[in-house]
């Protein structure tokens, strides 16, 4: 692992202990009606350091016309995504939050649909797909934005309750600024149509979470990114915070 690598996790770590400490009690303080929120989460620096904006990846013309960039993007978003889902499902019996499991229930129902359509695009390609096996190798994806590691991912599986609800948000938090960095290098570079479609979308729907998860978190929940080579947008998105929680 490269020194960046490290301070960039040693860095998570300590601010997730600090949000622990001072933001899990305000879960409790949330109401609202339960509707709140994007309803898709759907999909960093280019997922490959060896794709090019100008590079073509077959002789493909018109609406099937696709370059190197649109490959890489599926292929990092997709065990992206896996992982989003695995953090997902780990909600339903650990959360203490009607909001938290709301906004992981939604996440799931977005990302697992643009996995097939992702997986869709490489195999009509004729390029890789990457594969899904039960107890995914988080470290292999590390250098991607807004990856976790395996010590994280361990420590959010053992967590519960109100402990749990606030390692999730300050984790998806950091899990969607990354997307949404993908999502920006697939807007600017990307060829097909279609992928940078779904890039926009993936960057307006996750800022709108990032705003709510924000929220959830006793924070100011401006803190999203536009998804145009991971600057600042003016605004986040307006997620709701949503129902009532369990505590």
């Amino acid at each position: 692992m490269t020194s960046r690598s490290s301070i960039r996790i040693r860095t998570r770590r300590t601010a997730l202990a600090a949000a622990t400490a001072t933001a899990a009690f305000l879960l409790a303080a949330c109401g609202g009606d339960g509707d709140g929120g994007s309803g898709h989460e759907g999909p960093h620096a280019s997922a490959s350091a060896g794709a090019e904006a100008g590079s073509t990846a077959g002789n493909e013309t018109g609406e099937n016309a696709h370059n190197a960039q649109d490959v890489a993007f599926a292929q990092g978003m997709i065990p992206h995504h896996r992982q989003a889902l695995e953090m997902a499902r780990l909600a339903a019996d650990r959360s203490a939050s009607a909001e938290v499991e709301d906004l992981a229930a939604r996440i799931e129902k977005a990302q697992d649909p643009e996995i097939t359509t992702m997986t869709g695009w490489l195999t009509a390609w004729g390029e890789e797909v990457p594969e899904s096996m039960p107890g995914m190798d988080h470290s292999a994806h590390s250098g991607m934005p807004g990856m976790m590691g395996d010590e994280d991912m361990t420590k959010l599986k053992e967590a519960s309750g109100r402990e749990f609800d606030t390692m999730f948000l300050t984790m998806m938090v950091e899990h969607h600024e990354g997307a949404v960095e993908m999502a920006g290098t697939e807007k600017a570079k990307g060829r097909y149509a279609p992928a940078k479609t779904l890039a926009d979308a993936i960057a307006t729907a996750q800022n709108a979470e990032i705003t709510e998860m924000n929220k959830l978190l006793g924070k100011d929940g401006k803190d999203g990114k536009d998804g145009k080579d991971g600057k600042d947008g003016k605004d986040g998105g307006n997620g709701n915070e949503g129902g009532n929680g369990k505590d």
